[in-house]
């Protein structure tokens, strides 16, 4: 089973007040979670069943 991880609600804060200062183009959904840690995990990767065979 995967789980996901989730940013704080301060580190999206912070992120879309520098977004809302750049004029560069959006990033992609894909960019987005990469800087904010967002990413899906797979079982076998969480840190809580690390050493579990």
């Amino acid at each position: 089973m995967a789980s996901t991880t989730h940013p704080t609600k301060q580190l999206v804060r912070d992120y879309m007040d520098a977004r809302t200062r750049s004029d560069d183009p959006p990033p992609t959904s894909d960019e987005i979670r990469r800087q904010l840690g967002w990413d899906m995990l797979t079982t076998n990767n969480q840190p809580d069943c690390a050493g579990r065979d």
